[in-house]
């Protein structure tokens, strides 16, 4: 029988939530604190990175410099109001209660606050033995820092770790600290992405996610 992961770590945005309308909605009303009137923005291809990543996009593209401005108006009306439109992609709820025999974390590049705040808003904060994000001194926004961190923590042997994600950031991540990756193509990342990336495994329902586990580390 194959050996089962010793813990399965999950990207957040765009692998268990689907949070592009209250990001959407919280961007806009960072512009609008700058004072750039109604303009069309896709956040989607931008979810994933660091929130001062995409926060650089989107003001270059009005020709603003104004990053830091702009995340703090962001992380004020996501805090306050964006991080309620939040929730579950189909099925996941169903695949972590099935895999849930394993320790889960989250490790995402959103700030850990507003993680923690997210799940206990859609009532499932206890189903992971921890939730991890990105800090206010900067020290963890890198994926492979953050992935090494709760590694370290919870003294969790990397070649027995699965990390879940949708973007080719999680895949890096999990790579530079010798964990196993797996893809998923129902977030902000495509298949093109996160084959270049090289995920060992690319998942197109979170069932999947199930069999995967299940045949962990086979190929």
């Amino acid at each position: 029988m194959a050996a089962q992961p010793a813990a399965i770590l999950f990207d957040l945005d765009g692998t268990l939530v689907d949070s592009e309308p209250g990001i959407q909605a919280s961007c806009r009303a960072a512009l609008a604190a700058l004072g750039h009137g109604p303009v069309d923005i896709n956040v989607a291809e931008m979810i994933g990175p660091p929130l001062e990543e995409m926060m650089a996009v989107v003001l270059g593209r009005l020709g603003d410099d104004r990053v830091a401005e702009g995340v703090r108006a962001y992380r004020e009306h996501y805090g306050a109001e964006g991080y309620r439109a939040t929730a579950f992609y189909s099925g996941i709820v169903a695949a972590l209660d099935q895999v849930a025999d394993r320790p889960l974390y989250v490790a995402t590049s959103k700030r850990t606050v507003f993680a923690r705040r997210i799940l206990e808003h859609l009532g499932r904060n206890a189903a992971f033995a921890g939730v991890y994000g990105s800090e206010p001194d900067g020290a963890l926004d890198n994926k492979a820092a953050l992935i090494a961190d709760i590694l370290r923590r919870h003294d969790l042997p990397a070649d027995r770790c699965l990390m879940v994600g949708d973007r080719r950031q999680d895949v890096a991540g999990a790579q530079a600290n010798g964990v196993a990756t797996v893809g998923v193509l129902w977030g902000y990342g495509d298949r093109e992405e996160l084959e270049t990336a090289g995920a060992r495994w690319i998942i197109a329902h979170p069932g999947e996610l199930v069999d995967v586990a299940a045949r962990f580390p086979a190929a």
